[in-house]
């Protein structure tokens, strides 16, 4: 089809990658990308808002407050200070638990009444895998400075039968590689082809936990689509420009982002509720298939999503205009 193009310039998105067969979007060799390296200048202060958001490190500390952060580089960079440790030490963080809870994750988007828990570098290990199946059962997300690690495990799976790796473990090296600021994606690939039937290595951060929050491993299931927080309205992080205080998402804009969000798992392997709110965005206005096409492109081209998936995309949010699921 002659109007669609493959930008691969490198954008800044929260989407989570799960090995799954014929799953991903691009190939190539093992990379190490900058995070957010093309990104805009931070705006001034007087134009981040004038939000305050309390916080606490997830094993445990005094609530602190912080504001005036516009993405999670900032946001991190604030909890770092108010709490006296580095940025760095910050592997994720979840709103209103101080649990390993993915379906609490923090994305692209926080509720105005939402508590920040950090979960803070805990224990390293080095884990030997023998790899018996092209699928090793794992999900990989990022944190968006740099960290990607393991959001769910498969039950049954090759990794689920080494019980050492758990949900919430930032995935340092693969190999002896450091993939340290390589994003989810990537990682998610160079798990795929390593070879069948041979071992790898992989040194794993595991998040620090207080004595009360040891208990059997997670296998992290799959999210319920619930809103995180009881706030009107969220407050909505962008890797370029200022961050924005929004409305919660309107009936249509609500369906038509869950049934993107199952066509984003069936076709690529990758499941993001901000991911798939973007492209409900982009389309919700466009005319014909062509038109939304064309201004995907634009705005996420680096994912090169294949022309199938967009015309799904495009009917998916016509029957949520029409109300049809």
């Amino acid at each position: 089809m002659p109007w669609r193009k493959k930008n691969k310039s490198t954008k800044e998105h929260l989407v989570d990658n799960e090995e799954v067969s014929g799953g991903h979007a691009g190939t190539g060799t093992w990379s190490n990308p900058a995070v957010n390296g093309a990104g805009l200048p931070p705006p001034p202060a007087n134009l981040r808002p004038k939000l305050v958001f309390h916080t606490q490190l997830a094993h445990g500390s005094p609530t602190g407050r912080i504001e005036g952060f516009t993405n999670v580089k900032e946001l991190y960079a604030k909890i770092a200070e108010v709490f006296n440790i580095t940025a760095p030490e910050i592997l994720f963080c979840t709103l209103n638990t101080h649990k390993i809870d993915m379906d609490k994750l923090l994305g692209g988007q926080i509720g105005l009444e939402d508590f920040i828990f950090a979960h803070i570098k805990g224990i390293r290990k080095e884990v030997e895998v023998y790899k018996s199946e092209d699928a090793l059962g794992l999900t990989i997300t990022d944190n968006g400075a740099g960290y990607a690690f393991i959001k769910r495990i498969k039950e049954g799976s090759v990794v689920d039968r080494v019980k050492v790796i758990s949900v919430g473990d930032h995935v340092e090296c693969i190999n002896g590689y450091n993939i340290i600021g390589t994003r989810h994606y990537e990682v998610a690939r160079m798990l795929k082809e390593l070879p069948k039937q041979k071992h790898f290595t992989l040194k794993l951060v595991e998040p620090m936990k207080a004595f009360e929050m040891l208990e059997p491993r997670s296998k992290g299931q799959r999210p319920a689509g619930d809103k995180v927080g009881t706030g009107r309205g969220t407050l909505r992080l962008r890797s370029k420009g200022p961050a924005t205080v929004e409305e919660l998402p309107t009936e249509f804009e609500d369906r038509a982002a869950k049934k993107v969000d199952d066509l984003l798992e069936s076709y690529m392997g990758i499941r993001d509720t901000e991911l798939a709110a973007t492209m409900v965005e982009v389309g919700r206005d466009r005319k014909n298939p062509d038109e939304f096409a064309m201004a995907l492109d634009e705005t996420l081209g680096d994912f090169a999503f294949p022309d199938e998936f967009v015309f799904d995309v495009w009917g998916a949010i016509g029957d949520a205009k029409q109300g049809r699921f």
